[in-house]
């Protein structure tokens, strides 16, 4: 697959440029520019990642950190049986616990929301950092819901992080997941709060909690577009591109 010319491989993690240098150094270098462009493309262009993840997988299926990019391409085009071998893969070179989260989600898409469980109750969470302890309980409350135990699900998101005036990355996230349970389980009110709360932590725009907010508020939005659209139609002049459109 073609590499664009401003793609020089210098632009991956310093750990995972480590990792390459038990590769020859055209070979590293072939690598690393294919990593890269999976990072580029995994959330704009997924099909796309994919297809790197695959030369880099072709290029040098022995470094763990090929292998867990493979595994992140697979999942973002829910190849979820593909991309939890490659996460066991990655785990078996590394011995870390980091993909236990992701690796238990890939359960979830393989419909298996028991095994899920059974992975948030595993040895492994508790060596987790904060930051993946949180995301095992997103993934934990997920299979819950899957399993259609709603009030299991908004127990499992109950917790010291959730309660937290501190906003950490995971913040919005765990939020708009408590937000959207009591939504689902008919408490309305209490949903409006944490949405609310979600947006405040919302700081790059990770979640839809604003407009999920609107939409509890009765808000709606009216695309400028379409309102210079539908000027346009009813001006003089233009009633049969509106009759046109009618019968489309």
């Amino acid at each position: 697959m073609p590499i664009p010319e401003d793609v020089t491989g210098d632009e991956i993690d310093k750990d995972v440029r480590q990792e390459l240098q038990s590769l020859p150094k055209t070979l590293a270098e072939d690598v690393a520019k294919n990593l890269v462009m999976v990072a580029r493309l995994i959330d704009e262009d997924p099909e796309g990642a994919y297809g790197y993840s695959k030369v880099a997988l072709r290029l040098a299926s022995r470094v763990a950190a090929v292998r867990e990019a493979a595994g992140f391409a697979a999942y973002a085009n829910q190849k979820y049986s593909e991309a939890l071998a490659e996460f066991r893969a990655a785990r078996r070179m590394t011995g870390t616990v980091e993909l236990w989260p992701v690796m238990a989600d890939c359960e979830r898409g393989l419909g298996r929301p028991e095994k899920t469980l059974d992975m948030a109750g595993a040895p492994e969470v508790h060596k987790l950092d904060k930051a993946g302890q949180v995301e095992m309980r997103l993934v934990a409350a997920g299979a819950r819901r899957d399993m259609g135990q709603l009030d299991a699900a908004i127990v499992t998101l109950q917790s010291p992080e959730l309660a937290s005036n501190s906003v950490q990355p995971w913040t919005a996230r765990l939020r708009y997941a408590y937000a959207d349970a009591l939504l689902a389980a008919g408490r309305e009110g209490e949903a409006r709060e944490w949405f609310a709360k979600a947006v405040e932590a919302d700081r790059d725009g990770s979640t839809d909690a604003s407009d999920r907010l609107a939409e509890l508020d009765g808000v709606e939005f009216v695309d400028a577009l379409d309102e210079s659209e539908s000027e346009t139609e009813g001006e003089p002049g233009n009633a049969s591109q509106k009759d046109d459109g009618d019968e489309d």
